[in-house]
């Protein structure tokens, strides 16, 4: 019992949450809703997909950087002179278009649970997450938010499974054997999951833990699987429990896919279950994203490594100000996770060419086989971005 309560708060899970907990964001309930809803149980092989290019992508990152101790903006800038400021500004724009979705999430949220409107639900969960980072040990009320409500998360929404009854027979033959795939679907999944600064932010949080170097390997590696395991298994959980609605004839509402699913599978009950999931998973992304994309900031000028927990609170309020003055929350949420796709093949291409440069990682080796699986998920993302961009422009 007592290494169980060890392992729970030491900073190999804390980092698997921050980031499982960054990816699970009302942009990861409202994707599975709409794409389950288009491709039915065909939609577990686009998941399958995603968890193999999630864990080529995450197992690289995490074990690159933390060998060569730096994060991944100083790791690009001595790959590539001036890479380190190209990828500061992607994660940057695309971390701060992900909190307008994750802002709007927390909205829907408490507006479910209270009936209060989606932009005072947003101002009031701004203002618990900016709360989190001003308090003493600020980092140490991250970890404990994000595994507390990870857990929630988890837990309800796998009975809302069981009150779905989804065809499991089914669901297993076609993510092994699918009628149809969706190549925008499986570069969204991925841009939502490991995308933009979600690949980045276990790894950089293992380096404000001290854990570095290549003896550190072993933690990185428990700490990422983890964090990867998690996320696929609420993946999972939700594409079940919508397919055992949409599999019944029930319509989704556009405006609101995934909370169709849960009121549908579980009646009143399940809607509010759906107001407690969705908050959690908006509120710990709005963290997540704003202690990762500050991280990429703060190493540029000693000024702004003082000022870490400032840049974080404007970072949340301006994205609480642009979705009060917005909205439009599902076509964002959609959206985003779309670009971060776009965003993985840059950086991870970069991160694996250091890999290669002993002066970032000393004598470190590199495995041949995570080169390889690395290098087939930035061949694969960048041509499904290709692919998806040219949808877009083509109007399809």
């Amino acid at each position: 019992m007592n290494k169980l309560k060890s392992l729970y708060k030491s900073p190999i899970i804390a980092a698997a949450f921050l980031m499982a907990t960054s990816a699970i964001g009302p942009g990861f309930l409202t994707q599975t809703a709409v794409f389950t809803n288009q491709l039915f149980a065909s939609f577990g092989f686009i998941i399958l997909i995603s968890i193999l290019l999630d864990i080529g992508a995450q197992l690289n990152i995490w074990r690159i950087l933390s060998v060569s101790g730096m994060r991944a903006q100083e790791v690009a800038n001595k790959v590539i002179p001036g890479a380190g400021y190209v990828l500061t500004f992607l994660i940057v724009i695309g971390g701060l278009a992900f909190n307008i979705g994750n802002l709007a999430g927390t909205g829907l949220g408490l507006n479910v649970l209270t009936g209060i409107s989606p932009e005072k639900g947003a101002a009031i969960s701004a203002l618990i997450a900016i709360g989190i980072f001003i308090v003493k040990d600020a980092l140490k009320w991250m970890d404990g938010f994000a595994k507390f409500l990870g857990i929630i998360m988890l837990c309800l929404t796998l009975y809302v499974v069981f009150s779905s009854h989804p065809p499991i027979t089914e669901a297993v033959q076609k993510t092994f054997w699918p009628d149809k795939i969706d190549i925008k679907a499986i570069i969204t999944l991925v841009g939502g999951t490991v995308g933009g600064y979600i690949s980045f932010a276990g790894a950089h949080r293992l380096l404000d833990a001290g854990l570095k170097g290549e003896a550190a390997l072993p933690q990185v590696n428990q700490s990422a699987i983890s964090g990867i395991l998690l996320a696929s298994v609420m993946r999972i959980l939700l594409f079940l429990a919508a397919l055992g609605v949409v599999t019944k004839g029930l319509p989704l509402m556009p405006n609101n896919p995934a909370a169709s699913v849960f009121q549908f599978a579980a009646g009143q009950a399940g809607y509010k279950i759906f107001g407690i999931v969705m908050w959690s998973a908006a509120i710990t992304s709005v963290i997540g994203s704003a202690y990762t994309s500050v991280s990429f900031l703060k190493t540029f000028h000693p000024s702004l490594a003082n000022r870490q927990k400032p840049l974080i609170i404007i970072f949340i309020l301006v994205s609480a100000i642009v979705f009060i003055l917005n909205g439009q929350p599902v076509q964002t949420l959609v959206f985003v996770g779309t670009l971060n796709g776009f965003i993985l093949p840059f950086s991870l291409g970069i991160i694996l060419m250091a890999a290669y440069r002993r002066q970032i990682v000393q004598a470190y080796h590199h495995p041949g086989w995570m080169t390889v699986f690395g290098s087939l998920v930035v061949i694969a993302t960048l041509w499904m971005s290709i692919a998806t961009a040219a949808k877009y422009v083509m109007g399809n």
